[in-house]
């Protein structure tokens, strides 16, 4: 924001020299065709004008940084540009005469000739400061409004990613007490199972710990993870539940957001598996179809279960996670009939996958 935005950037700056050149031509053209000064003055005194005024131009950027609209009140604006675009006309002119007379010895008849012209040369110079200043106000605005848009954008990617990592970080409690209980009663009872169950569980969270550092795994890495939680759930319940798999292998590269299938699996235990008496079959099946990864997790549950069968915090869960990272509401369903509870989940492929 302190450097002149033309002086930043070689193209912009070579678009500049461009703009002034034509502009001096322009002016040569009018002096050597509107006055009688001559073909040698009326070059001199059209590249002199006008290329101190490019010169003086660039500075002017920095009196427009250090008075801000926002910030600064109307009759401080209009004063101090008032007092800016007199002191620079002045400066322009008495350079450019010193030039002509001085330096290129323009001295016989090019006096008489300045001082008549000296009042559209001081609009002239007017004008151009005007025309500066507002240029340069817009592009503070401009530069301000995109710092801004970046900020915003880069304020809303941290929210973002601070609403999926505490989705992301909420594993029912319940399923880590319920084993840490399970192991205590195993110790007395079954030690080999016991330190067993301890084993997959620090495992499980060893693996929970690393994902926390990824946004996305790879669905193999997933189903690694969902066969542990699986292995832990099944010292607890023995036979009350079996595990099945069907897919495609190009599915197990796909990449998917990490820790999404575990709550489903949780979701079918706690109420499918912890509510009935029955065996319950759960079932993963992975298919990629068009665009997508399809993944559908089933279980049969007992439909005379007290339990509700609804989309609870879970499922919520994963459903908020996919919409913010893929900024889609369609990327999840959930199907109950006929004592079947099926979740049926979206992932988009992606072009790295």
């Amino acid at each position: 924001m302190f450097t002149n935005p033309i002086l930043k950037d070689l193209r912009s700056f070579n678009y500049y020299l461009l703009f002034w050149g034509l502009l001096a031509a322009v002016f040569i053209l009018l002096l050597y065709f509107g006055t009688d000064i001559g073909p040698a003055a009326s070059i001199a005194d059209g590249l002199v004008f006008t290329f101190l005024l490019s010169g003086l131009g660039l500075t002017l950027w920095y009196p427009t940084r250090y008075i801000p609209i926002e910030n600064s009140k109307p009759p401080k604006i209009i004063l101090s540009h008032l007092t800016g675009a007199i002191l620079t006309t002045f400066l322009w002119l008495l350079i450019g005469y010193f030039i002509m007379v001085g330096v290129l010895n323009f001295g016989k008849d090019y006096p008489q000739f300045f001082y008549s012209t000296i009042v559209w040369r001081v609009l002239i110079g007017m004008l151009f400061y005007s025309l500066f200043t507002s240029f340069y106000y817009m592009i503070i605005y401009y530069m301000g409004f995109q710092e801004r848009t970046i900020k915003e954008a880069e304020l809303k990617n941290l929210v973002t990613e601070a609403e999926l990592r505490s989705l992301k970080f909420q594993i029912n409690p319940h399923f880590i007490f319920n084993s840490l209980n399970s192991m205590s009663a195993l110790t007395e009872i079954n030690p080999k199972k016991a330190k067993q169950m301890i084993l997959k569980l620090a495992e499980f969270l060893r693996y929970v710990l690393k994902t926390n550092e990824f946004d996305k795994n790879t669905l193999n890495d997933e189903l690694k993870n969902i066969r542990l939680y699986l292995d832990i759930e099944k010292i607890r319940f023995e036979d009350k539940f079996e595990y099945q798999e069907e897919f495609d292998e190009k599915c197990l590269q796909v990449e998917v957001p990490s820790m999404i299938l575990q709550p489903l699996f949780e979701n079918a235990i706690k109420h499918a598996v912890y509510e009935t008496l029955d065996k319950v079959i759960l079932k993963l099946t992975c298919s990629i179809q068009d665009e997508f990864l399809k993944i559908e997790i089933e279980n049969n549950y007992d439909p005379t279960s007290s339990t509700k069968k609804g989309a609870g915090v879970g499922l919520k869960n994963i459903q908020e996670r996919l919409r913010l990272i893929y900024h889609r509401n369609d990327l999840m369903t959930i199907d109950n009939e006929n004592g079947i509870f099926k979740v049926t989940l979206f992932i988009p492929i992606e072009n790295g996958n």
